[in-house]
């Protein structure tokens, strides 16, 4: 898959970016081409040789009828939760390293409905605060909306479900 400049990307558990250029660097004694990428929300700069994009799971940003889908994933379903910690860290950290929007929203699923039985450790508080930032960004530029109103959309999607995002402190 190969993107342009001005396009905007997803790097998964990094969020959404935006190509800024595409280049050559010298690696290992030859010319190699990348891309940089500037990570919207932190503005960090990644660089990412363009034959390992797809491996580290860079694509594009969801369409608007996939965003759709992720905020119907939000409002349904149940999810196997295990009740072991170690267990269930290790699966939402491999759910947000595949860069899957509707992963992201799994997790958060889990997170929530774990968070009502009792509160979540420090690690699952931080995996939760950045799995809704990628959801609440992302789906933000599928839908061209702001980022307030895609809040609000999430909030009521998981209301149906009988879930709700914590005040953000």
């Amino acid at each position: 898959m190969s993107f342009k400049v001005g396009e905007k990307v997803v790097y998964p558990n990094q969020g959404v970016g935006v190509v800024e250029q595409i280049g050559l660097s010298p690696l290992n004694g030859r010319a190699e081409k990348y891309y940089l990428i500037r990570i919207l929300e932190s503005g960090l700069k990644v660089t990412i040789p363009v034959p390992n994009a797809d491996s580290v799971g860079l694509r594009r940003t969801i369409k608007t009828t996939e965003a759709s889908q992720v905020l119907h994933r939000l409002e349904n379903g149940k999810l196997k939760i295990s009740k072991d910690w170690k267990t269930r860290f290790k699966q939402n950290c491999e759910k947000m390293r595949t860069g899957s929007l509707h992963d992201v929203a799994d997790v958060i699923k889990v997170l929530l409905r774990m968070n009502q039985a009792k509160p979540l450790s420090f690690r699952e508080k931080k995996m939760l605060d950045r799995a809704r930032r990628l959801l609440v960004t992302e789906l933000a530029v599928a839908k061209k909306a702001t980022e307030d109103s895609m809040e609000t959309a999430i909030q009521k999607a998981l209301a149906k479900n009988k879930l709700s995002l914590p005040d953000i402190n």
